[in-house]
């Protein structure tokens, strides 16, 4: 996987919490909908009672997924923020905090850090770059310590 492609999940579960989050809102105006019926006519004996019971289950299990992709995503935030601390260059770290975890278009980027949408995406490239190069360090140091501790 690329950092690019690492970096991009965040974005991705992000959409997914939000698409689920409808789902859930969908399914609650569906269960509000819901009203009984009361006759003195005799009903049926096997007809679907269970349609408010099924409606509930499924904002459940929608809502626990919503809670483990919301964890995941948290977790997955921390771990770039931390990627992205690595690089010295204030600019390149503002720049991949909008992109990655605000979420912003390149042209709010260029324009909240002044720059032209060309210049941003070279920065972009720039960047990705230096964290590649942290990555391969860290890589490094791990087999040095590794060495030290045999």
């Amino acid at each position: 996987m690329t950092v690019k492609e690492y970096l991009t999940q965040a974005y991705r579960i992000d959409q997914r919490i939000n698409s689920k989050l409808e789902q859930v809102a969908s399914l609650r105006e569906l269960a509000s909908k819901a009203t009984a019926t009361l006759s003195d006519m005799p009903h049926k004996p096997n007809r679907n009672t269970g349609s408010m019971e099924t409606i509930i289950c499924k904002m459940i299990d929608l809502e626990n997924e919503i809670n483990h992709d919301i964890d995941t995503l948290v977790d997955l935030k921390r771990d770039i923020v931390t990627m992205i601390k690595r690089i010295e260059n204030p600019e390149y770290q503002t720049l991949l905090e909008l992109r990655y975890l605000c979420f912003k278009t390149w042209e709010q980027i260029a324009v909240d850090m002044g720059y032209s949408l060309q210049y941003a995406f070279r920065m972009h490239e720039k960047a990705l770059k230096c964290i590649e190069s942290c990555k391969e360090e860290s890589k490094v140091d791990k087999k040095r310590v590794a060495m030290v501790v045999k």
